[in-house]
């Protein structure tokens, strides 16, 4: 009986193994950038509906069409009164407010 190793017995299952290794390389070199991604949903869409509805006057239903994306947002509020966008996604909350007519809209730190 002739001895064979791992690889040549189960190739898949080493192709699976090798795979999953060189992913969580990646993930850990990474790592910075991937936890940072939960914020960017809910920014991008808290900043530029503020723009779109605050600052170039579009209408509602135009705004929420433009920036919508593949991952959905979990919890979206306009609050008209103060012009202030609130998008939640991922996890995260953002808030974006609209400052003045020559500032447009801002993120809001700590939000």
């Amino acid at each position: 009986m002739t001895y064979r190793p791992f690889v040549l017995r189960r190739p898949f299952t080493s192709l699976l193994l090798a795979m999953l290794v060189i992913l969580a390389g990646l993930a850990w070199q990474y790592r910075v950038h991937l936890a940072a991604f939960p914020g960017i949903i809910g920014a991008y869409t808290a900043k530029e509906y503020c723009s779109c509805r605050y600052v170039m006057d579009n209408p509602v239903d135009y705004c929420v069409g433009y920036v919508k994306q593949y991952l959905p947002v979990s919890r979206f509020l306009d609050d008209q009164t103060n012009k202030r966008v609130t998008a939640s996604g991922l996890g995260s909350t953002q808030v974006a407010a609209w400052v003045g007519p020559r500032e447009g809209c801002r993120l809001l730190p700590g939000s």
